[in-house]
């Protein structure tokens, strides 16, 4: 395992093209990510996720998914979630508890065996940002609820029901994407609220969860480090270490988006230096996973004792 890179990588297609073949042996990424371009059916997505575990001869290999339901469906050629959104079960937390248990059990559940069927085994979910007026609707319906303490309560329930469906969860987008007045795929959102209020609110949610993986937001927080995002920015990468207390790994959002204004080379190496464990490339374009790839360093030993944590969860 140790000879592979901290990065995990879209495909990009319903199959696997030789120069990915190619690269995958290379490079040796630690994980792969699938989308709904990849997404075809049952049996051709299996043949898909076998044949990216054939080349690392590791049944366990991490591969994932956005699969949160609503809008969010990566699943959509196999079934419907239009209108299971985190919105739908934030609003059955609150008004009817009973029934919450009963659907969104069964949500995990069925969602999970989905996954188990098509080879994945890591889904990033849940999102764990608050819903908030006059925001960007990047997150939106995405969110379970606009009081911090809904959205803990909601994502430790998530995270121990995947885990109990052996599936690993990614809690998104650390510490806090509620507050985004623009969308982070295209603009650079800035958010000028203090400490106080942040540790009040936005990053409550993120605190003492028993995810193994976090994904980073693509946003600057004005009063903590004014020049970069959470994905650039030590001094972020070390408050959701040190007071946040997430101290399992860290993976960048997508380092394609918009958001981050360096070229993907710079936008590597930034990640890595501000404290990122995995960097994550997402749309299937070699020249640029290549730049992602021989810029990412082989995996550490944290890594390495993590993933077999990982391991351990879905086995």
């Amino acid at each position: 395992m140790n000879n592979r890179r901290s990065l995990i990588v879209g495909i990009k297609t319903t199959k696997l093209l030789l120069k990915e073949k190619l690269f995958l042996k290379k490079y040796k990424p630690w994980g792969v990510i699938l989308f709904s371009r990849n997404i075809k059916n049952i049996r051709q997505t299996n043949n898909l996720t076998s044949s990216v575990r054939q080349i690392f001869k590791d049944k366990r290999y991490p591969i994932l998914i956005d699969q949160e339901g609503g809008r969010v469906n990566r699943l959509k050629e196999i079934i419907s979630f239009d209108n299971l959104t985190s919105e739908f079960f934030g609003k059955k937390f609150i008004k009817k508890p009973n029934e919450f248990h009963y659907f969104y059990d069964l949500f995990i559940d069925k969602t999970s065996y989905l996954l188990k069927l098509i080879g994945v085994n890591i889904n990033t979910s849940p999102v764990l940002d608050l819903r908030i007026k006059g925001s960007s609707n990047i997150i939106g319906d995405r969110s379970f609820s606009k009081n911090a303490k809904i959205v803990s309560k909601i994502g430790n329930y998530c995270i121990s029901h995947y885990h109990k469906n052996k599936i690993a969860t990614v809690i998104k987008h650390i510490p806090g994407h509620g507050l985004a007045k623009v969308d982070s795929h295209n603009f650079t959102p800035v958010v000028n609220k203090n400490l106080k209020y942040l540790f009040k609110n936005d990053f409550y949610p993120f605190r003492n969860k028993k995810s193994l993986f976090a994904m980073t937001a693509h946003i600057i927080f004005n009063k903590i480090d004014a020049k970069n995002t959470v994905t650039h920015s030590k001094k972020m990468v070390s408050l959701i270490r040190n007071k946040i207390g997430f101290k399992n790994i860290l993976i960048s959002d997508d380092l394609s988006m918009k958001s981050l204004k360096g070229n993907i080379h710079e936008n590597t190496i930034k990640a890595f230096n501000a404290g990122c464990n995995l960097a994550l490339h997402c749309n299937g374009n070699l020249k640029e996973m290549e730049i992602v790839a021989s810029n990412s360093p082989y995996i550490s030993k944290f890594i390495q004792k993590k993933t077999s944590q990982f391991y351990k969860i879905i086995s």
